[in-house]
């Protein structure tokens, strides 16, 4: 496999002017995220359609002439199960590539099957069994090993082939428009961290309130210290602390598995939020704390599912990529909290394709 090291801003500034003409190109990153919140980009790599070029961003010291192409809406970025690299490109660069054809997504809309791994799909175009042994090596490592250098430069050399034939296939079908919208729409960091603690609807008001403030401090932290969530606090001790609802120093002490360094060095910053949300007038459900359907909205939701499963055999798209469980059920609670926002991802193609349909069959639920 063909690659060629890119290690100063001046050779990065003439690849991407060489390259300024093509309709597309392949990207990935590699990062490593073992100990920080958020990722540490080791290498950027890209092609289009020779050689791969594997950048070294420990080694740039100028970032404009590429924060410039990946926003060229000129030219396409093809990556595959992109929020990652998202996440990466977010902090390091402060800017999302754009165009963003995603390949996971372009082949479940392309009825190739969803949810499918980069391996996978090499796989399916090429019957190629690419290796995996370098996935979880130490990326910021320096001279890379000709191993990583190899898988690295396969991230982009096949998918550059790949998103070629996708787009291709997406133009004849009439989806190109429906992937790139996709793509679009696509953000880093995804479902609220307190979408997690499913049990949170049968807390109290107040301890609801609680375990949310809690959450959000923790999340202020993480990203504050540059710290994994669980460093700061593990979520059992989150919702620990939500039961509890500690009003001092010696009451946070006795939650089990508190740490006494915790304590010592954010314990009554801690606590101060605490006591704000206890103490906070209107006490409601928080609005990413989710009440499981009732017995009847299960029913209705049966029969959505099996509607949403024909659309998406005629459609040729798996039901999931078409609407998610979560989002079906969002739909059912709309009906008696009209205030409950819709998501993004329910206009465009997919309102008049999927969501319409939808609630046309709800209206004659009700």
């Amino acid at each position: 496999m063909t690659s060629t090291w890119i290690e100063t801003s001046a050779e990065l500034e003439a690849l991407l002017s060489a390259h300024r003409g093509h309709e597309q190109v392949a990207v990935d990153t590699e990062f490593r995220r073992r100990d920080t919140f958020y990722p540490q980009v080791a290498l950027l790599q890209l092609c289009w359609g020779g050689a791969a070029y594997l950048i070294d961003p420990l080694q740039l010291d100028e970032l404009d002439a590429l924060r410039g192409f990946l926003t060229d809406p000129a030219q396409v970025k093809c990556l595959h199960s992109a929020s990652e690299d998202l996440e990466v490109f977010e902090h390091w660069l402060q800017v999302l590539p754009s165009p963003l054809f995603d390949t996971q997504r372009a082949a479940a809309l392309l009825g190739l099957g969803g949810g499918l791994g980069y391996r996978a799909i090499v796989a399916q175009f090429f019957e190629v069994d690419l290796p995996k042994e370098e996935t979880q090596s130490d990326w910021l490592q320096r001279p890379l090993t000709p191993s990583q250098v190899e898988y690295a430069a396969q991230d982009v050399s096949y998918l550059y082939p790949i998103g070629v034939q996708l787009l291709e296939r997406a133009e004849e079908m009439g989806r190109k428009g429906w992937i790139l919208e996709e793509g679009a729409r696509m953000t880093p960091g995804g479902k609220p961290p307190l979408s997690k603690f499913k049990t949170a609807y049968r807390l109290p008001p107040k301890q609801q309130a609680v375990l949310a403030a809690v959450v959000n401090w923790r999340e202020i932290e993480a990203r504050k210290l540059d710290r994994p969530r669980s460093w700061i606090l593990n979520d059992k001790l989150v919702m620990a602390l939500a039961q509890a609802m500690p009003a001092s120093v010696n009451d946070l002490h006795r939650v089990e598995g508190i740490p006494a360094g915790l304590v010592r060095r954010a314990g009554e910053t801690l606590l101060a939020q605490i006591a704000l949300a206890e103490t906070a007038p209107d006490a409601t459900m928080h609005k990413d704390i989710v009440v499981p359907l009732s017995r009847s909205d299960r029913d209705v939701l049966s029969r959505l599912s099996e509607h949403l499963k024909t659309l998406a055999e005629t459609l040729q798209i798996p039901p999931e990529v078409l609407m998610p469980k979560s989002d079906l059920e969002r739909l059912i609670r709309q009906r008696s909290e009209p205030a409950l926002e819709s998501p993004t991802t329910w206009s465009g193609w997919r309102e008049a394709t999927v969501i319409d349909p939808l609630k046309q069959l709800l209206l004659k639920e009700a």
